[in-house]
């Protein structure tokens, strides 16, 4: 197996990578910041941080403060394990020769 075959799949576009670096330095983030951050779209979030909670990878917490709707994200543990090895693996690729 070539160093190119340890890349995580779920992790390939941009907008995965830049959720799960966000959420490997921040505890919480919310929505509207996450957003901003990444200057996406509302869907392109959506469908996104979706994938990813869908693996396991990060959390979605849902709530209401005050009379509006509040969606919040976290990197797991299985995700900050897969980032991380996933970014390793990034790293030997471009140390390789």
């Amino acid at each position: 197996m070539g160093i190119i075959d340890k890349l995580n799949k779920d992790f390939e576009s941009r907008v995965r990578l830049g959720i799960m670096s966000v959420l490997m330095v921040n505890d919480w983030i919310d929505f509207t910041e996450m957003k901003s951050l990444l200057n996406i779209t509302d869907g392109n979030l959506a469908s996104h941080s979706s994938a990813l909670e869908k693996s396991g990878y990060i959390e979605v917490k849902k709530e209401f403060v005050g009379k509006k709707p509040k969606t919040s994200y976290r990197v797991t543990n299985i995700g900050r394990t897969a980032f991380i090895s996933h970014f390793n693996s990034l790293e030997k690729l471009i140390k390789s020769k």
